[in-house]
């Protein structure tokens, strides 16, 4: 029997917030796996940030989404057919099987899923990319120290509040700037950082300064423009600053806005370091081993936003991102 794969293809290049006009849903027949391939249902879809900057043409640390071509997407599936020896019918993986309801894989960068450590969710959060991010941001771009202050912006995301969880976890002050009074407290009350910041609700230079009275050792960035610019202004003397992500430029329709006081690096004897995670791939065990044995120790503590739907939901959950409608890591549930 043939199955019916529902794809979501790159329609258009947004400008600004994409569109529904921007996607392309349609329903065709799921390929057949070949020799040395299997065919997977997905069952998980991840929805960050970063896809808003995949589909933009230009050059980027990943070629960007060609127009007709099946969104790109970190996913959790199922394998229900397999002519590949190290797949078998049954196992839970995870690759970039992109949105849609069958992928198939050659399972090259596929990875096995251990349902028994976490459910698959907790996969794509703490023990996945967003946790993978977070760890080597942090400890090897960052490189905190016990007694220092870590501000983390963004951090009632997937990856920012992870990071501050590890801030606290090597014995550093954790600070949060999220969006909100509900995100403010979960991230004090139930995660253990030491303050947060309602970047909504007033001078953000004045609020840093009262929760970084000493300065920012390290500044783990994953919104950029303004929040940055503020960030910079308060820095300790030899501060590092971990530049993660951007999401307050990301639909930009102009120029993306880069910090005026960049000089303030200098003031400071501090440094400014970009990384992308896809870089720390033959350390990736080394991480999900200590993230998972924090969890169960419960130092560490990982929330999932599961939206259930199809694909056809995607566009719309994605906006959610930009809306700061999430809290913790945002993923897509796909119905049986």
């Amino acid at each position: 029997m043939t199955l019916t794969n529902t794809v979501c293809r790159l329609a258009a290049r947004p400008v600004g917030l994409p569109k529904v006009s921007d996607w392309r849903i349609s329903d065709e027949p799921a390929a057949a796996p070949a020799d040395g391939e299997f065919l997977v249902q997905v069952e998980y879809l991840s929805v960050d940030p970063a896809m808003r900057t995949w589909m933009n043409a230009g050059r980027s640390y990943v070629p960007p989404v060609e127009i007709g071509e099946v969104m790109r997407a970190g996913a959790i599936g199922r394998v229900i057919e397999s002519r590949h020896p190290d797949f078998a019918t049954g196992d839970e993986v995870f690759g970039a099987f992109g949105v849609q309801r069958y992928a198939v894989s050659d399972g090259r960068d596929v990875t096995p899923v251990d349902t028994t450590l976490a459910p698959a969710p907790v996969h794509l959060g703490a023990l996945g990319i967003s946790g993978l991010t977070a760890y080597f941001g942090l400890l090897d771009v960052g490189r905190p120290q016990p007694g220092q202050t870590v501000v983390i912006s963004g951090a009632a995301g997937s990856v920012g509040s992870i990071a501050g969880q590890i801030a606290r976890i090597k014995g550093c002050r954790a600070v949060g700037i999220a969006g909100g009074e509900d995100k403010c407290r979960w991230l004090v009350e139930e995660l253990g950082f030491d303050a947060a910041i309602d970047y909504k609700s007033g001078d953000l230079r004045s609020q840093l300064k009262t929760s970084a009275p000493e300065g920012i050792d390290v500044f783990f960035d994953n919104v950029g423009g303004a929040t940055l610019e503020a960030a910079l202004s308060r820095l300790a003397r030899g501060a590092r600053v971990v530049i993660c992500g951007a999401i307050s430029q990301y639909n930009a329709s102009g120029e993306l806005r880069g910090p005026a006081n960049y000089m303030q690096l200098l003031v400071a004897r501090a440094s400014m370091t970009g990384f992308v995670i896809f870089d720390y791939a033959d350390r990736y065990r080394e991480a999900v081993v200590q993230l998972a044995d924090w969890l169960r120790s419960g130092d560490l503590r990982s929330r999932e936003q599961v939206v259930e739907g199809g694909i056809g939901d995607f566009p719309e959950v994605l906006l959610k991102l930009f809306r700061g409608d999430n809290t913790g890591k945002l993923i897509l549930a796909l119905a049986s």
